[in-house]
């Protein structure tokens, strides 16, 4: 007697009949819009879901009093209530357990919806008047920003 499972053949037979369907489907194109059309249309939508990030890390001078290190995240905390561009804010202290901060202990996390917006946050009187605060009490400060990609 053969070794024949019929559960396999039909298995095989689902496989290629959703191949074919599948394969055809996408041939078709009710919209009447051509590939191209399509793709700037996808392009357009995936581009107004991006979020220009500024991410900034702060590192204190040692033996900065840990109320004017407060002071700062209340003043870079209301910074979102001041300046209408920013669309989101948060921030947070170091916990990472990799010992690879290099002394970072603060990161803040302010997000835009353009760099037409973080342009005008930039040169903000409010903005300028927080990094006055930071003048004697920063060693060192990283900024980095980036465009966040819904797509990965």
């Amino acid at each position: 007697m053969s070794n024949i499972n019929p559960s396999n053949n039909i298995k095989k037979c689902s496989w290629f009949a959703m191949a074919i369907i599948t394969g055809f489907l996408s041939g078709c194109n009710p919209s009447h819009e051509s590939s191209t059309e399509q793709n700037v249309n996808v392009s357009a939508m995936e581009t107004s879901n991006r979020q220009l990030r500024h991410v900034v890390l702060f590192k204190f001078k040692p033996g900065t009093d840990p109320a004017a290190i407060t002071q700062v995240e209340v003043a870079f905390a209301a910074l979102p209530s001041k300046i209408p561009e920013i669309r989101d804010f948060e921030w947070g202290l170091n916990n990472s357990p990799e010992d690879l901060n290099k002394g970072f202990t603060h990161c803040f996390l302010v997000t835009f919806d353009s760099e037409e917006d973080r342009a005008v946050y930039l040169p903000h009187p409010e903005h300028q008047a927080f990094v006055g605060l930071l003048t004697d009490i920063l060693e060192d400060v990283t900024v980095f920003d980036y465009w966040t990609d819904p797509q990965l």
